[in-house]
């Protein structure tokens, strides 16, 4: 870290001398094709990217915003973009309507490239974006199939007229720099964009792969997506940064999972905590006992699941870690203790400054001891986790969001100790209820779930209904959320009617004891 910030790296020189030891070795497979792509393919791509945005006019700072699923060209547009100093937002391609024009708007992006299967997504918000943003389409689309509110210009044709040499230009920017924005799930609000800087990629990246034994010869299987971080940092980061051969798949299959694992030779695989479940469901496959998959990366792995899961299927080592995007206190599992997302130092508590504290349990206020710091917490305890902001420190640094006011949201002050700052995690998001003031009569829950649907991504849609006749409210008309949350979604402890969202079934229907029985003991999945 400390050499990459003395020698002004950026992600796109480091990328540079990882071509230059591994040219011809594959970078990037996408599944669905079978397309290869060597380190010096990807770099050429880059190249195209790079001269095509300097043609457009675009400086550094400028923002781009990209709306694609999961493809290697993904790769070549943020990186290419990177190598001029241009800036990529990835937008999270599940997000629709207002969510959508949202996260594009506050990017502050000049221009927008999405994928043609995005393409009825964008209309919808087409009149909603600045007017002079300029709008590139990826893929193939017949223009009797485009909408007339769009007008979108082919970039694959663009590239392919763009030379594939290094652009004659002299990146400005260093390591801690702003390198692109990833946004926040958006899960309790809007979602917010994060500020990636070169040094936190390197840094997210590296941890990665030192920690978990990754090697050179590795190969990746990733069926995440390439807006949030695991996938675009944590899988395709080895590739840029080590070399690692990266398998992209875009999007996760149960059922073919192990098969593409055996296909492709993949010696890692990442996960989050809830693809391992869907595994184990599975009924046993063949493929199963022929893969080599010895390394699996990821977090939101379960100590009801860890152990299952290692067993069946033969997994070596568990590299679980906790972190978000944005935050300074990153945490890693590096010795495989079951359930554990990793451990803070008591030996050199300074060399990382992270701490659980105490938290008001209503309203997850900090709380405070005489001297007006946070309190510890003791072992055993649950609380907050925070991190001292150093921003000198490529460790310690907190580099915020798009706008002021939401990185001003997640730091406090005389946390440690008097006058520091430090970045607050926040709390764990859990299956949503929403409670609704309803006066009486007949609801349409399927007119309400569609209308959801439309405008939520799937993870921010409520698995609960509450109607109720009214919602309980403060002197100052905030709303109590605090007696809802405790009663939960038990149909004894209230009168108020409570649905459930039974995605088998594709609709909402009441919680009887039967059906809280069989959701509490895990026979009902949320």
């Amino acid at each position: 870290m400390y050499r990459n910030v003395r020698n002004k790296s950026t992600i796109p020189a480091l990328f540079a001398q990882t071509v230059a030891l591994n040219p011809d070795k594959p970078a990037l497979i996408y599944e669905a094709t079978g397309e290869v792509w060597s380190f010096r393919d990807l770099q050429q791509r880059c190249h195209a990217v790079a001269h095509w945005a300097r043609d457009q006019g675009w400086t550094e700072g400028d923002v781009v915003a990209l709306l694609l699923e999961s493809h290697p060209v993904v790769v070549a547009l943020w990186l290419g973009l990177a190598m001029v100093g241009v800036e990529a937002a990835f937008i999270n391609h599940n997000l629709r309507q207002h969510s959508l024009s949202h996260c594009v708007s506050v990017s502050g992006a000049r221009a927008m490239v999405f994928g043609t299967e995005m393409t009825e997504a964008v209309s919808e918000v087409t009149d909603s974006l600045r007017p002079d943003m300029v709008l590139f389409r990826v893929g193939e689309q017949k223009d009797e199939e485009t909408p007339s509110n769009i007008r979108a210009q082919s970039l694959d044709t663009l590239l392919s007229r763009s030379p594939t040499h290094p652009p004659s230009y002299k990146l400005r920017k260093e390591f801690h720099d702003r390198l692109f924005y990833i946004y926040t799930s958006g899960t309790t609000g809007m979602p917010k964009a994060a500020i990636v800087v070169h040094s936190r990629y390197f840094r997210i990246a590296a941890f990665g792969f030192h920690s978990f034994g990754l090697r050179p010869e590795d190969v990746i299987y990733t069926c995440l997506p390439l807006y949030h971080s695991a996938g675009t940092i944590m899988g395709v980061g080895q590739c840029l940064l080590f070399g690692v051969t990266v398998v992209i798949r875009r999007k996760f299959s149960a059922s073919r999972f192990w098969d593409d694992c055996v296909k492709h030779s993949c010696t890692v695989i990442q996960y989050i905590g809830e693809i391992c479940r869907y595994l184990l469901a599975q009924p046993v496959h063949p493929s199963e006992a022929h893969h080599k998959v010895r390394v699996a990366v990821g977090n939101g792995l379960r100590s009801s699941v860890w152990e299952e899961f290692v067993q069946r299927f033969r997994i070596q080592r568990v590299g679980e870690f906790y972190g978000a995007t944005e935050c300074n206190c990153s945490l890693i599992n590096i010795d495989g203790k079951v359930g554990s997302c990793g451990f803070n130092s008591r030996i050199l508590p300074s060399f990382y400054p992270i701490r659980l504290v105490r938290v008001q349990r209503d309203s997850n206020a900090l709380l405070r001891d005489s001297q007006g710091l946070c309190i510890p917490c003791q072992p055993g305890e649950p609380g907050m986790l925070v991190g001292r902001i150093n921003d000198v420190d490529p460790l310690r640094r907190f580099d915020g969001y798009a706008d002021r006011d939401s990185t001003s949201q997640k730091i406090a002050h005389n946390v440690f100790r008097m006058g520091d700052s430090a970045y607050v995690s926040g709390v764990e998001g859990k299956a949503g209820m929403a409670a609704i003031a309803h006066a009486g009569g007949q609801i349409d829950l399927d007119a309400f779930l569609s209308t959801v649907q439309k405008a939520l991504p799937s993870y921010a849609r409520p698995v609960f209904l509450r109607l109720m006749p009214s919602v309980d409210t403060t002197g100052t008309f905030k709303i109590q959320k605090t007696r809802l949350q405790n009663e939960g979604f038990k149909p004894q402890d209230t009168s108020d009617k409570i649905y459930f969202l039974n995605s088998g079934a594709g609709g909402y229907e009441a919680v009887t004891d039967e059906l809280f029985r069989a959701i509490v003991e895990g026979e009902v999945s949320l």
